[in-house]
């Protein structure tokens, strides 16, 4: 448990990282970003996970011992989508 409280700690502080970057992804486009929104979600279901193990109010191990927490979709606002590349322009030339 222990351990799981120090992963805790490392946790919060990556959660804290993403909270400040996903707002200045969304001041800079407008919108947040939608691969944030999903490891904020995924990393926040972690850290309840370990909550109620530590609390013994299950008896499941988080991540490593159980598989990573699958996202949610998104409850608030629309996710900055970025479009897809065109396709390269192929190389026409002959080869000789």
């Amino acid at each position: 448990m222990l351990v799981f409280l120090v992963i805790w700690y490392l946790a919060n502080l990556v959660l804290g990282v993403v909270v400040v970057v996903q707002l200045g992804y969304r001041l800079f486009y407008g919108a947040p970003s939608a691969s944030l929104m999903s490891f904020g979600d995924s990393l926040s279901q972690f850290m309840a996970q370990i909550g109620r193990f530590g609390t013994f109010h299950t008896e499941q191990k988080p991540w490593p011992f159980a598989d990573w927490p699958t996202a949610r979709a998104p409850e608030g606002e629309a996710p900055h989508r970025v479009p897809p590349a065109p396709h390269p322009v192929r190389d026409e030339e002959p080869k000789l």
